[in-house]
Order: C-alpha cells, then sequence, then structure tokens
C-alpha cells in the first residue's frame, strides 16, 4: 500500500502560498477535489497534483 499524505485547506494554503479563500475557491469551482470526512475537508497529494497539473496545461485558472 503506498502512503497518501492528506492535508487540510489551510495547509494547501500555505503550499500553494495563496489564501484560504482562494482555496475554498478553488474547491467551490471544482478546479480543485477533496475528499469529506465527516465535517472535516481534506485535500490529497493526488489532487494537489491534479490541480498543479491543469494549471500548467492551461486548463484552469485559479
Amino acid at each position: 500500500m503506498r502512503h497518501l499524505q492528506a492535508y487540510t485547506v489551510e495547509e494547501v494554503a500555505e503550499i500553494l502560498h495563496v489564501g484560504r479563500d482562494k482555496v475554498y475557491y478553488l474547491l467551490r469551482t471544482g478546479q480543485l477535489r477533496s475528499l469529506k470526512i465527516g465535517k472535516l475537508r481534506r485535500i490529497t497529494d493526488q489532487h494537489l497534483a491534479a490541480l498543479i497539473e491543469a494549471l500548467e496545461e492551461g486548463n484552469t485558472t485559479p
């Protein structure tokens, strides 16, 4: 089994050097996917990689 990292919205904001509101915007618009565990929202390293790949290809605007 491979190791999977899951981040909070705040951690993703720090990683991307953006504000929490921007991360919530990306989630709301479907540009960034996440997992919902109860009331908690977690963003995996795979979700982040997909967002970055889409941004590099010009398929989305942050």
